[in-house]
C-alpha cells in the first residue's frame, strides 16, 4: 500500500507539474506534507534547500530521497520512476501534437495561460517558507536573508545552490555558545 501511495503522489505531481521541476515543487509540497504527511513543512524546505545544491532536476532529486526515506530503495526507484514516466509520456503524445498544431491561436493562448498559475503556486510556496523561517530566524534576520539572497542571485547572478551550500557551511561552522557560557553571561 506504501508504494502504491509513494508512486501516486510522484506521478501526480509530476504529471500536473506544467513547466518543469520547480512548478511541480508546490504540488510534492502538496502530495508529501499534507496529504500523505510523510513529513512537515520544515523538513520539506530543508530537503528542498538540499536538494537545490545538487546538479539535475530537482523534482527527481526529491523524488529519490523523500521515496528512500518513507519506502527504502524500492520507494526511492518507485518514486524515480513515477516522476518521470509522465515527462516520457507526455514527451511522445503532447510534443508530436503541439508540433503539429503549435501556430493555432488556442495552443499558443494555453501555454501563455499556464504562466500565471504556476507563478501563484510558486508565490504560496514562497509565503509558506518565509513563514517557516520567521519561526525559527525571527523577522529581521528572515529579512536580510531575503535582501542578501535577492541582491546576490539578482544583482550578483550567483547560483542559489552556492548561496544554499555557504548557509549551510555556515551553520555548520558557526560557533555556538555552550551551556556553560550561556550560564556566565
Amino acid at each position: 500500500m506504501k508504494q502504491r501511495h509513494i508512486f501516486v503522489a510522484f506521478f501526480r505531481s509530476s504529471m500536473l507539474g506544467y513547466g518543469g521541476g520547480p512548478s511541480t515543487i508546490p504540488l510534492i509540497h502538496k502530495e508529501v506534507v499534507e496529504r500523505f504527511k510523510w513529513m512537515n513543512a520544515e523538513e520539506f524546505g530543508d530537503v528542498l534547500a538540499i536538494g537545490n545544491t545538487l546538479p539535475g532536476p530537482i523534482n527527481t532529486k526529491m523524488a529519490g530521497y523523500i521515496g528512500f526515506r518513507v519506502g527504502g530503495i524500492l520507494g526511492m526507484l518507485n518514486a524515480v520512476l513515477a516522476t518521470i514516466l509522465p515527462t516520457i509520456i507526455l514527451m511522445i503524445v503532447l510534443l508530436t501534437t503541439l508540433v503539429t498544431f503549435k501556430d493555432l491561436q488556442w495552443v499558443q493562448g494555453m501555454t501563455k495561460g499556464i504562466v500565471p498559475v504556476v507563478g501563484v503556486m510558486l508565490g504560496v510556496l514562497t509565503w509558506q517558507f518565509i513563514q517557516s523561517s520567521v519561526k525559527g530566524l525571527r523577522w529581521p534576520f528572515t529579512i536580510v536573508h531575503l535582501v542578501v539572497g535577492v541582491l546576490f542571485i539578482e544583482i550578483f547572478h550567483v547560483h542559489p545552490g552556492f548561496i544554499i551550500g555557504g548557509l549551510l557551511l555556515f551553520a555548520l561552522c558557526k560557533p555556538s555558545k555552550s551551556k556553560e557560557q550561556k550560564g556566565l553571561s
